[in-house]
């Protein structure tokens, strides 16, 4: 078993995968990567976002050499096409105009690193997003808002987006971009206990 001073990293800057981790009962530190996500082309979203978590969590490890590093990336898929953050409103806007009314599928790679052991784990949470069918009045007002431009897939389900989501299939805070109990998962296969970390 861990021994429970063990640090627990998030290689991310995202308030709601640290938020989805304090629910948890992890007190995690978050450190940013600042891993450039454009060098990294890959068609299919699986692989493309295991590899992006594995290189962001590998950046944040080598500054924590003993702790065990966290790291995730999401993209929404919607009829063959793989989108992350939104560039510009006007992105945002084409984006939900394509979205609604479909079956998008939400892909989060994690990627968990044990620097004392040098371990390491690469999993995929998958889950079914069904979007309600929305004006383009309803569309514009939540880009206003501001909140889909910080989100992959342009859309928040823990926030005003949850709003425009008819149902999901498959893990609900793999959608908020850290699935907890695909993350339980995967510290048990390191020898790690959830319960050591609260």
């Amino acid at each position: 078993m861990t021994n429970p001073q063990t640090p627990f990293i998030l290689a991310s800057a995202s308030p709601a995968r640290k938020q989805l981790l304090q629910q948890a009962g992890i007190q995690a530190i978050a450190c940013k990567s600042n891993f450039d996500e454009s060098s990294i082309q890959n068609e299919d979203p699986e692989d493309l976002t295991n590899t992006l978590a594995l290189c962001k969590a590998k950046i944040v490890a080598e500054q924590y050499p003993n702790a065990l590093v966290l790291g995730c990336d999401s993209v929404l898929s919607v009829a063959g096409e793989i989108h992350g953050k939104p560039a510009s409103s006007e992105e945002a806007i084409a984006r939900w105009q394509l979205m609604r009314g479909k079956i998008g599928m939400l892909y989060t790679g994690h990627a968990l690193l044990n620097g004392s052991t040098n371990q390491k784990i690469v999993q995929c949470g998958i889950t079914k997003v069904y979007f309600a069918d929305i004006s383009d009045r309803i569309i514009e007002a939540y880009i206003a808002t501001g909140e889909p431009m910080h989100c992959a897939g342009c859309f928040a389900i823990d926030g005003q987006g949850g709003l425009f989501v008819e149902k999901l299939e498959g893990c609900h805070s793999n959608v908020i971009g850290l699935s907890l109990p695909l993350l339980h998962q995967m510290l048990n296969e390191l020898g790690h206990s959830i319960v050591d970390f609260w």
